[in-house]
């Protein structure tokens, strides 16, 4: 697994002691814009917020939306869980102090919440339950067709596409509806609205809603 932490310490040790006794390195890098290529290589990030929680949330937001970025895992100080909320975009957090048994099982569980994507074949996307065949333009959850337009369809589609990645507004009205579209950002909050209705109460939450940022797939956690 290649982890990196994104912290203004050259040792993770400072940060993070129980890294020290994984079986895989964790490379430090400072959070400048020069470093934030680096994820591209990464299995999980962590973000050091220890020092100042407001950055680390804007770094959070910035890596799970706009850039494609893995898992992220939140370094925190005694306290600062109280302050960590969804829009943050992590998938989860762990406390400095913590113990080596503690960090490498709250990175087993995240390689398992990483993509559920599983492309049967070049037409078909299939997320947890849900199953898109995207020649037909047809989708069905449990086997069950869900009645979309093709709009709806084509967000769902873009969704199922990356599934856990947080996509902004922006992004997803330049791939659903086209960078010429001069409608505002409502028109993908109504689009979301009418697809949670017709994934039912059941499945609704599939479609995850990370405040002021945008919107994601909810990858389901594999048993």
């Amino acid at each position: 697994m290649h982890i990196i932490m994104f912290t203004h310490e050259t040792d993770v040790a400072t940060a993070l002691p129980s890294a020290c006794f994984l079986d895989s390195h964790v490379e430090c890098l400072t959070p400048t814009p020069s470093s934030y290529a680096a994820i591209d290589r990464a299995d999980v990030v962590m973000v050091d917020a220890r020092g100042d929680l407001m950055r680390a949330r804007a770094l959070c937001q910035l890596l799970s939306g706009p850039m494609d970025c893995g898992p992220i895992l939140v370094v925190l100080e005694e306290g600062g869980a109280a302050v960590v909320q969804p829009d943050w975009g992590a998938a989860d957090f762990v406390m400095s102090g913590a113990s080596p048994a503690e960090l490498a099982a709250r990175l087993r569980l995240l390689r398992t919440r990483t993509t559920v994507l599983e492309p049967v074949n070049d037409d078909r996307i299939e997320v947890g339950e849900l199953v898109i065949d995207t020649t037909a333009y047809t989708a069905r959850i449990r086997g069950t067709l869900i009645d979309l337009t093709y709009k709806e369809f084509e967000l769902l589609k873009y969704l199922a596409l990356n599934p856990g990645r947080v996509l902004t507004r922006d992004a997803l009205l330049d791939e659903v509806w086209g960078e010429n579209y001069i409608g505002g950002s409502r028109t993908v909050d109504v689009h979301i609205r009418r697809l949670r209705a017709k994934l039912g109460t059941e499945h609704d939450y599939l479609i995850g809603t990370v405040r002021n940022v945008g919107y994601r797939l909810e990858a389901p956690t594999e048993p």
